[in-house]
């Protein structure tokens, strides 16, 4: 009861590692999409030489352990590091970043086959018409809108509950770094069970909010 108290009373720790969680989780999906958009439409439009190789190592990403990952971006990252200069380590940045690449295979993989599902005589209709390759693209996306929409949200999903690269990366700095996932952790080890509880409802219910109120819209569109 204690931990649903601190969230009906807005307890300030829960609304700011909370609003922390969905500015570094939106912002790192927006990134990834930027790239991860365009690749999946070149992966489900275009015919080139080892297309299928490029689709599967896409599909493998997406159960790459965070925890790798993370490593890999914190040696990058760190003073020592190629990418040192820039000080990004423990900084949302740094988690934004990692989250984004953490993503992206989620997204192109996903997209892709909501892409491919399109009817293709659709871009053949449209080329026959006098659209140009970005008309045609925008017509595909458009038709297959809902699918691209899930596959954001699914890697939105992913990159709010992920704890391995926030730690890593954002060294769970209080007020600075510190997430809903890896606040979850270090309450539970200092036995602050009420505030993990807290915690854990306001990942639950945004994960699948989010997910129920993606459902519903795509339900009620004609």
């Amino acid at each position: 009861m204690r931990g649903i108290n601190l969230i009906l009373t807005g307890n300030p720790e829960v609304l700011t590692i909370t609003a922390l969680s969905l500015v570094v989780s939106g912002s790192a999906t927006i990134l990834s999409c930027a790239w991860s958009i365009p690749i999946s439409l070149g992966l489900s439009l275009r015919s080139f030489h080892g297309k299928r190789i490029a689709k599967g190592l896409f599909n493998a990403l997406i159960g790459v352990p965070t925890v790798a990952l993370g490593l890999f971006l914190y040696l990058l990252l760190s003073r020592t590091g190629p990418l040192g200069y820039f000080q990004l380590l423990y900084t949302p940045s740094a988690i934004m970043i990692g989250q984004s690449i953490l993503v992206t295979p989620i997204v192109v993989s996903f997209s892709a086959s909501a892409l491919e599902s399109v009817d293709p005589e659709l871009r053949n209709l449209a080329r026959t018409l006098g659209a140009s390759d970005l008309q045609t693209y925008q017509i595909i996306i458009k038709e297959a809108f809902w699918g691209v929409t899930l596959a954001v949200i699914a890697a939105f999903n992913r990159a709010f509950a992920e704890l391995g690269i926030a730690m890593m990366l954002g060294g769970n700095i209080r007020s600075v770094t510190r997430v809903l996932t890896t606040a979850i952790a270090l309450e539970t080890s200092r036995g602050d069970i009420a505030l993990s509880v807290a915690l854990t409802l306001v990942l639950l219910v945004v994960t699948m909010s989010v997910s129920i109120a993606i459902n519903l819209a795509r339900k009620s569109t004609p």
